[in-house]
């Protein structure tokens, strides 16, 4: 697939870009996006939910009635799960969420998001660019420039530039990422995706296996 470089007012430079068919046009594996997807939503979870057992709560452990002859149900506490403001009985424990995913079944996920991007014409290629100081403004620009101020937006940078990412804060539908942290969800979750010149070259290496 070849695509013309955009500048920042969103006009053809006469450059193009051939993406290359292994990364852009693979056959898409929905179960390894799937996997992809499931583990990053994983890692995001903080796992830190807990919920106190009968030997946490604060209360007498006293027996609070005698053990027959009261016709009701025999108690030893008044912490047991039965009662209200007992112990919680299989409540939620601190864990992990996270597991394990093989490298090329990652690989194949990302490939098979970009390929899906590809052929839905949401990838666009934009020359490389810097900001001087942190403008919101400018990266606004841009988006109408390139007609896609009303799209969830994912710009995608060779490298680390601070002054991009500190402009493009402020707009909730605009993301900002180095190529080699590219990942599915984001990619999925994006309506257009911006690769900067550089990023094409950076995005190959990374998914070489």
């Amino acid at each position: 697939m070849e695509l013309s470089v955009l500048n920042r007012e969103g006009k053809e430079t006469g450059r193009k870009i051939t993406l290359s068919e292994l990364i852009f046009g693979v056959e898409p594996n929905d179960h390894a996006i799937y996997l992809d997807v499931k583990q990053y939503l994983a890692n995001k979870r903080q796992g830190t939910h807990k919920s106190k057992e009968r030997a946490e709560i604060a209360g007498s452990t006293r027996k609070i009635k005698k053990q027959k002859g009261t016709g009701t149900a025999r108690a030893g506490s008044i912490k047991s799960p039965v009662f209200r403001g007992g112990g919680t009985v299989f409540g939620p424990r601190p864990r992990s969420y996270d597991f394990k995913l093989n490298k090329k079944v990652k690989q194949l996920a990302r490939k098979s998001a970009l390929t899906y991007k590809a052929r839905e014409n949401e990838i666009l290629i934009m020359e490389d660019f810097n900001l001087e100081a942190p403008k919101t403004k400018e990266i606004r620009n841009i988006r109408n420039n390139l007609q896609i101020a009303d799209k969830k937006s994912l710009f995608v940078l060779p490298a680390e530039n601070n002054n991009i990412y500190l402009s493009s804060r402020n707009l909730q539908d605009v993301s900002v990422i180095i190529a080699s942290e590219l990942n599915t969800y984001q990619i999925l979750n994006a309506k257009s995706i911006i690769l900067l010149e550089g990023s094409v070259k950076k995005i190959e290496e990374a998914f070489k296996l």
